[in-house]
């Protein structure tokens, strides 16, 4: 039933700088202090430059538009990743080892507005590459990936995943020269052992297909399973790089390792996750202003009668009672504070039937096992969850997130690996932890009587909303707040005149909507809206004060209305005056005064 290993690999710990909004949120996550890299290897030999006609661009101009895109969407996705861009086949040459025709444009750092200009400065017309950096064919692929070995290695900062993005469209760089060959074919199996991946971004020359059998076959490694005869698409892929998305990107990896208690002596580990977590626009950072340094914040403690500054162990905290100060030690207050060691402990089983939707208080977590914490964790629960679902129950648990937190009773439900048709993980298997309420946090409210739906109106409003149905994907609907935010700010950092105009996806498309209801709405608004009423339009106070509204009257034919099922139209008041005047019974609700009414014509 479960494929664990498979949803480690999809879902499992990746290893991030972390996310301070998501810190902040949670006490009780695991620290990593790995990022992201990717450095953008780009051929520039003279046929890079060609354009296939004056109003298209050249493959040049089309590897760097891919990489000031990244760079654009990495600082905001996730702006401690680093990039890096290197040429080779120039005649100049910039490099740690002193290669020749290796001209290292950037080395392995931080996104920022300055790198993005200075991209953006080789795609102006007026740029000379030849001038500025020269071409030259005599270049070693050999050097170049050693050009970038050095450059993951002599990082300060501390990498995870490696990457080369190799642009070229030359398919057998070094034709006559098998020693060349074979050193660059060595160089990148090397790479390849060490963790550094190298993905072929090829392009083709007019006229020409690019034959990845000749060279490149033996330079990238493919998985297993995949046919390394054929050459990969690359026009996906840069349609991918060039795409621009603002979204920040978050780091899949464990908000907390802890121990799940099943009985005594029965334990089991597990890794709590976020699926979901709400996207706010990032915290302001105060900057000096001579010097334009991030500034850093500290906090000092004084005393209001003496202005003496105050050390930690000179705090106390009280409270009053009886008149009198309570003074407690900072260890009593923890001691209040503590209600067991964190984890979870099983209570019991529930039918899942008797965990309702109103009882959501707050974003469910995900719950996987960890054999970290225990040895063993992943088969015991396995055996959990399989049991939860034969036999539909929910386990209810004792939660306790982190040290001196306070206690929540969770339920787990029960969650089956779902795959596509390619065999590739879709859900993962485990348990949704979600948050059940206190007795305190439900209340009873006693609503006022509204009007409610007859049949037919409800049947009309349900074929209303069949037309309208489509399925959603959250991450089809950008924020245009977030978006707003983002292009004002990359406007802002890179000298825009105004920022890029952005399409919300949010609202809602009004011509599409009459298009697939065609004239059920009309319909509906015939069932459920008096004659004469407009959507939207204010309503005008006459002299005396009343609404424009008119009050309803007995000038109406009943009969007609209740022949046309249109009595649903008319108030309350109008039918009891009618059923009043006619001897009918005025009991019950809008529905009852309708029935009696209808009843009363023989409809």
């Amino acid at each position: 039933m479960s494929n664990w290993g498979g949803w480690g690999t999809s879902f499992g710990y990746a290893d991030g700088s972390g996310d301070e909004d998501e810190e902040a949120e949670s006490g009780y996550q695991t620290s990593f202090a790995t990022k992201d890299s990717l450095i953008f290897l780009v051929d520039c030999g003279e046929s890079m430059f060609q354009k296939a006609s004056p109003d298209e661009d050249s493959h040049f101009q089309l590897c760097i538009k891919c990489a000031r895109s990244v760079l654009t969407n990495k600082i905001i996705s996730s702006d401690k990743d680093l990039l890096g861009v290197i040429f080779f086949g120039t005649e100049k040459k910039k490099n740690s080892g002193n290669f020749d025709h290796i001209y290292v444009l950037q080395d392995l750092d931080n996104p920022s507005a300055s790198r993005i200009l200075e991209l953006e400065s080789l795609l102006e017309d007026d740029n000379d590459f030849k001038t500025d950096y020269g071409h030259n064919t005599s270049f070693s692929l050999n050097d170049a990936l050693w050009t970038c070995s050095n450059m993951f290695s002599q990082s300060t900062q501390k990498i995870g995943h490696k990457r080369v993005l190799l642009f070229t469209n030359n398919d057998d760089p070094h034709a006559n020269d098998l020693a060349a060959q074979r050193q660059a074919k060595t160089k990148a199996k090397d790479l390849h052992e060490i963790g550094i991946d190298i993905e072929l971004m090829h392009l083709a020359q007019p006229g020409k297909e690019f034959d990845y059998s000749k060279f490149y076959q033996d330079i990238v490694f493919s998985p297993d399973d995949e046919d390394l005869g054929t050459v990969p698409d690359a026009a996906e892929k840069f349609e991918e790089l060039l795409n621009r998305v603002r979204a920040k990107d978050h780091k899949k990896r464990s908000l907390g390792r802890l121990t799940f208690s099943l009985g005594e002596g029965l334990d089991l580990g597990v890794g709590v996750f976020n699926l979901v977590r709400q996207q706010n626009k990032p915290y302001p950072v105060k900057l000096y202003k001579k010097t334009n340094e991030q500034l850093k914040s500290k906090s000092r403690m004084f005393c209001e009668d003496t202005g003496e500054l105050l050390m930690p162990t000179d705090i106390k905290k009280y409270q009053v009672y009886g008149g009198r100060n309570i003074v407690f030690e900072k260890e009593e207050i923890t001691d209040m504070k503590n209600f067991g060691q964190s984890g979870l402990v099983l209570m019991g089983f529930k039918p899942r039937s008797s965990l309702k939707r109103y009882l959501h208080i707050r974003p469910a977590q995900f719950l996987f096992p960890d054999e970290s914490v225990v040895k063993g964790s992943t088969p015991l629960f396995s055996a959990l969850l399989t049991k939860c679902q034969e036999r539909d129950v929910v386990a209810i648990c004792r939660f306790i997130p982190r040290k001196n937190s306070t206690p929540f009773f969770v339920a787990l439900v029960a969650q089956e690996e779902e795959l596509d048709e390619r065999n590739v993980q879709v859900t993962p298997p485990g348990f949704h932890l979600i948050y059940l309420p206190n007795s305190e946090d439900i209340r009873r409210l006693t609503l006022p009587e509204h009007p409610r739906a007859n049949v037919d109106q409800i049947d009309k409003a349900k074929e209303v909303i069949k037309k309208l149905q489509f399925k959603f994907k959250s991450e089809n609907f950008e924020n245009p707040v977030l978006q707003t935010h983002y292009r004002n700010l990359e406007a802002l950092a890179l000298d825009r005149d105004k920022p890029d105009d952005i399409v919300d996806h949010t609202a809602p498309d009004v011509e599409m909507m009459r298009k697939r209801t065609g004239e059920k709405i009309e319909e509906f608004k015939e069932l459920v809206f008096p004659d004469g009423y407009q959507p939207g339009a204010k309503k005008r106070k006459t002299v005396g004060g009343d609404s424009g509204k008119a009050k309803p009257t007995m000038d109406v034919d009943m009969n007609q209305y209740a022949q046309q099922g249109k009595l649903g139209k008319l108030t309350v008041a109008v039918l009891k005056e009618f059923c009043s005047k006619n001897g009918l019974s005025t009991a019950g609700k809008k529905n009852d005064l309708i029935e009696t009414i209808s009843s009363h014509f023989g409809v």
